[in-house]
């Protein structure tokens, strides 16, 4: 799998230092990182934003699209890349989290690592709960516009076979 995917949530050890699920390193290995994870306050959320080559191009692309010398992309490169912080994975998977990453995600005994797909985030568990019920709920209320020909999402809402 070329993807990160699902959630887990390890400790913060007293120096810092937090495992990268297994999973996760797994497709960092496969996306060619170089020992390291690129990581950036989100900017839209109190998490972190990570994950290897793949964001980084995503990044580079997002930019590309945007006229050089232009105040969008000036703003965008200062808000993505100058935030920019690239932790090294030490041989037990771990990377240690610099306390202003810490303090914008407010992490402070645990992190939840939720898959997004080219990237993942880090949150701290209480607020992501909060934050997958939100998401939950808007995906429920909106559950239509994913709906192709008679398929459905799931769930036990009345949109099953008419006869």
């Amino acid at each position: 799998m070329d993807r990160f995917v699902s959630t887990y949530t390890n400790k913060i050890d007293a120096k810092g230092r937090v495992s990268i699920p297994a999973p996760f390193r797994a497709v960092l290995e496969r996306d060619g990182y170089a020992g390291g994870i690129y990581c950036y306050p989100s900017l839209d959320a109190p998490a972190l934003d990570a994950g290897g080559e793949r964001l980084a191009k995503k990044i580079d692309g997002l930019l590309a699209g945007l006229p050089d010398y232009s105040n969008e992309r000036d703003e965008l490169s200062v808000a993505l890349y100058g935030d920019v912080q690239i932790l090294s994975i030490d041989g037990d998977g771990r990377i240690v989290l610099p306390e202003g990453l810490r303090q914008h995600a407010d992490l402070q005994g645990s992190v939840t690592f939720v898959g997004l797909g080219d990237k993942f985030q880090m949150w701290e568990p209480g607020r992501f709960e909060e934050r997958r019920g939100a998401a939950r709920a808007k995906v429920q209320d909106h559950r239509k516009l994913f709906a192709a020909g008679s398929g459905r999402l799931g769930g036990d809402g009345d949109e099953g076979a008419r006869e």
